[in-house]
């Protein structure tokens, strides 16, 4: 499957907050410092109880920020359920076997709605909760091996999203990559996006943590570009491990690690990249393409500088906003419906002592 690009007229829904849109919410730092304080703790929270029930759940929460905010901007539209007039986006090409871990956000919700009813979006979770699962899946694993570490990055975000009205697995089929795409295709989408070729490579970098299907790969090993034979890029020994583990008419439902740590947020993807061990095309390609290469290895050596370029990514992808109308959903899978919110208020007594 090639990738797909949206219409210009769906692509000029999509702003940033610093364009001069009326409908767009402005974005702050300490947007619920007055009507949620513990908003943040509470997300922080729920997470690392998660990680610790489910670390796979750090890799799907993740990713939630980039499949959310292409598609229409950061709205939370990936997390509503179909409807007997909608299609969402669950059961998009790019979400159906990818995305997991939606309770996590369920879960999140409902203590934010017994704190503060009707005040913090699900929009806002998403951000909160993806920056989270980067900075404690490391300070997690660490701490499970006894090495002391300061983790992950970790960095303010921007809140004050509003929730979309509706979803559409159209929108999110027209726009989200195939794992096939080559590094020419990523760089004109993310440009769309006003996102550089160095906040691609960045933003790659979450396949730092997670695995990936073997259906993703069937024809990275047994027929690039119809050739009939394997990516000449893998690395030989690399090659036969994948071939091993996905062989030509097996369970195609099988994982394999995204890179060689799958479980920790570090450098190595891009060291393996180097090394010819991407394991989907549209990693790979990163680094035997000439305009992404130089980032690719210099994130190779410095895992500082990927994790600088990394937060920066994230906050430019967290502008992106559609201008749409919207709310303040009370349950991230479903619209309120016309309703009145729930009157607005925390109660702090539950999470600050």
């Amino acid at each position: 499957m090639s990738l797909l690009f949206s219409s210009l007229a769906f692509l000029l829904l999509i702003t940033t907050t610093t364009t001069s849109s009326p409908a767009a919410t402005p974005l702050r730092r300490g947007y619920y410092s007055a009507t949620c304080p513990p908003a943040e703790f509470i997300v922080r929270e729920v997470m690392r109880k998660s990680l610790l029930s489910d670390p796979r759940s750090a890799a799907s929460v993740m990713r939630f920020q980039f499949h959310d905010c292409f598609v229409n901007g950061c709205d939370g539209s990936m997390l509503m359920d179909d409807t007997d007039t909608m299609l969402g986006e669950k059961l998009s090409l790019s979400n159906i076997d990818s995305l997991r871990s939606y309770e996590v956000v369920d879960d999140i919700k409902a203590e934010l709605e017994k704190a503060c009813p009707g005040v913090v979006s699900c929009a806002d979770i998403i951000i909160m909760a993806s920056r989270d699962a980067v900075s404690l899946v490391k300070q997690l694993f660490l701490r499970f091996n006894r090495i002391h570490n300061t983790g992950g990055p970790n960095w303010e975000v921007k809140l004050g999203r509003l929730d979309s009205l509706t979803a559409s697995q159209a929108d999110a089929d027209a726009i989200m990559p195939s794992p096939r795409a080559n590094a020419t295709m990523l760089i004109d989408l993310f440009a769309r996006y006003n996102l550089s070729v160095k906040d691609l490579v960045a933003l790659s970098g979450s396949h730092s943590i997670g695995k990936g299907r073997c259906f993703s790969i069937q024809f990275r090993l047994y027929n690039q570009s119809g050739s009939g034979r394997p990516d000449p890029a893998i690395e030989p020994h690399f090659r036969e491990k994948l071939m091993d583990l996905c062989p030509m008419g097996g369970d195609d439902n099988v994982t394999v690690g995204l890179d060689s740590t799958p479980v920790v947020f570090d450098n190595a993807y891009f060291r393996d990249l180097v090394g010819g061990r991407g394991f989907l095309n549209s990693d790979q390609t990163l680094y035997t393409f000439p305009a992404t290469r130089r980032y690719v290895e210099r994130y190779s050596r410095d895992e500082e500088e990927f994790f600088r370029a990394f937060v920066e990514g994230m906050v430019k992808m967290g502008d992106l906003q559609s201008g749409r109308p919207g709310e303040v959903r009370r349950n991230c899978r479903v619209a309120n419906g016309g309703r009145p919110p729930a009157p607005a208020g925390f109660r702090v007594d539950r999470w600050i002592s």
